[in-house]
């Protein structure tokens, strides 16, 4: 199993999560983030003063999945997070981590079955 997490521009939430339900999955995890990459900030204009933004707001996506379906839950988070036919600089970054064990805490089941 794997755990997969994704760092996604706000605006593209929707997109993914109906993107992955489609494919039926059939949960997620969505958390408001700060974070730089390569992008590196901006600046912005508040009451007529110039400040630099470094930390910049995302959404930070987890998804548990068998291992026969990890290739395809990649596949549909990148294409339907990515912004344009060739993407932007901030589009997002995947993660992917070996998942040791899920546990379903109302029923008990272990592994594949609790996801």
């Amino acid at each position: 199993m794997k755990m997969v997490v994704a760092i996604i521009k706000h605006f593209k939430l929707d997109d993914v999560r109906k993107a992955l339900t489609d494919i039926g999955v059939v949960g997620m995890t969505a958390i408001e983030v700060k974070g730089f990459g390569r992008q590196k900030g901006h600046m912005e204009v508040y009451r007529g003063v110039e400040y630099e933004v470094k930390f910049l707001p995302k959404v930070k996506i987890e998804v548990a999945v068998s291992d026969n379906r990890l290739d395809e839950v990649i596949k549909v988070i990148t294409a339907s997070a990515k912004t344009g036919a060739a993407g932007e600089i901030g589009d997002g970054k995947i993660f992917v981590f070996e998942l040791q064990d899920v546990i379903r805490i109302r029923t008990g089941e272990r592994g594949e079955e609790a996801i």
